[in-house]
């Protein structure tokens, strides 16, 4: 068996810090993305979360190198990486210890979030639908 019901929330991609205005300005002006104007702060890491037209966001992370929120270089929630909601977050994190996938999670409960490779080096999260603000249509939940 395999992960089920994934749905595809955002991309998170790298800006330098030292360019983030010129990033959004980008993202706003040439792409014509709004920002999400509650998107949460993250202490000293610029951010924006991009509006997508079809409820899904592109979050842009002003970090250079290995973040401060790392808890060692290859987990680091600041890599670029693609994100999915699943319908259950506890199920997922079985299943992929029961596919022997090697995953390193950051919050707890249904807000956790899990973090794995994919065989070419790319980092995917899993999170559980209704959890994040990522998803237009759950924001009021999240």
């Amino acid at each position: 068996m395999a992960l089920t019901g994934l749905e595809l929330h955002h991309h998170a991609v790298r800006m330098r810090p030292d360019a983030a205005d010129e990033t959004l300005g980008f993202y706003r002006d040439v792409l014509g993305l709004e920002p999400d104007p509650e998107a949460r702060d993250i202490p000293d890491v610029p951010l924006f979360w991009m509006d997508a037209a079809n409820g899904t966001q592109i979050h842009l992370f002003g970090v250079e190198g290995v973040s401060s929120y790392a808890r060692r270089p290859d987990q680091d929630p600041f890599t670029p990486h693609v994100a999915f909601g699943v319908p259950d977050i506890a199920a997922a994190k079985k299943e992929l210890e029961r596919l022997d996938v090697s995953y390193w999670r950051v919050g707890r409960a249904e807000r956790q979030q899990l973090f794995v490779y994919d065989s070419s080096g790319n980092m995917i999260e899993l999170h559980q639908t209704g959890t994040c603000r990522c998803d237009k249509r759950t924001r009021s939940r999240a």
